[in-house]
């Protein structure tokens, strides 16, 4: 398979595929005239690594998880800590967008929305930060 044909079937961009290759996610055999031919483990990789990134996965959790996947011998242990990790930076994330949401609604709240100059939500954002 191409390029193109890969980036079909697997849903994922040529451009993204081609960095995957420069970075070593997948390595696709080399014609002799320098084409790219996929293979269907290599479409399979891209359609994990496609799923994984969905998930929010770094690129460096891909790498080691798609390195356990092809571990016959691995310990789901391993796995786990990965996706266990990834799912604490996950609620830390919401977290802050839940207090980011809770700032913005109290001074969307507080801000009169008529034709005076003055805004509460301006002001907010032009105070100097407190220390700490």
């Amino acid at each position: 398979m191409n390029i193109g044909d890969v980036a079909r079937l697997s849903g994922l961009p040529a451009k993204t595929i081609r960095y995957y290759e420069d970075i070593g996610l997948v390595k696709p055999q080399r014609s002799a005239n320098g084409y790219r031919s996929f293979q269907p483990g290599d479409l399979h990789k891209l359609a994990f690594l496609g799923r994984a990134r969905a998930l929010g996965f770094s690129i460096d959790d891909c790498r080691q998880l798609m390195t356990l996947y092809e571990d016959q011998s691995r310990a789901s242990a391993d796995v786990k800590h990965i996706a266990r990790d990834h799912l604490k930076r996950i609620d830390a994330k919401l977290e802050e967008l839940q207090q980011m949401r809770a700032t913005l609604a109290a001074l969307v709240s507080s801000c009169a929305g008529d034709n005076r100059p003055d805004c509460p939500i301006l002001a907010d954002l032009a105070a100097t930060p407190k220390p700490g």
